[in-house]
């Protein structure tokens, strides 16, 4: 006895079928856990005056802090460091963690409390501001790193 149901090709159908819902659930828990971890993040923004007699050791000492930082800590994202053009003295520093718990393992560390002994007598004010993301994007394989101060 033939079965009525069974259509040509139906088969492929159905496979057709099954991998769109796998993809749509792949895609939507992909989602969530990305979503799950921006609401983690914490993005923070120090502002700091430096002293200016002080200012080129002060560079010298963030730039080996936040380098390290980076490279050995997996949960320090980001840390780019400016200074005002017309005002050298004031550096703005943006970090991301990959949480509160990265931001306060990344407190602990040697190289942090090097950079805090080494920067106390040139900070001259630090304000830290707390933010929450709204856009974060990045073509940082573009770019180079600037070479200077």
């Amino acid at each position: 006895m033939k079965n009525r149901y069974k259509r040509k090709g139906s088969s492929g159908w159905f496979l057709k079928s099954l991998i769109l819902l796998l993809s749509c659930l792949l895609a939507t828990v992909t989602f969530e856990k990305l979503s799950a971890q921006k609401r983690d993040l914490m993005v923070r923004i120090a502002k700091l005056r430096i002293d200016s007699a002080q200012l080129e050791n002060y560079k010298v000492a963030l730039k080996e802090h936040a380098e390290t930082a980076v490279r050995v800590e997996p949960g320090v994202l980001t840390l780019y460091a400016v200074y005002e053009k017309n005002n050298p003295t004031h550096v703005t520093v943006f970090e991301i963690y990959a949480s509160e718990q990265a931001y306060n393992a990344h407190l602990q560390t040697a190289h942090f409390k090097k950079y805090k002994t080494t920067t106390r007598d040139m900070v001259q004010s630090l304000e830290l501001v707390e933010t929450v993301p709204i856009a974060l994007e990045s073509k940082t394989a573009n770019w180079k790193k600037p070479t200077g101060n």
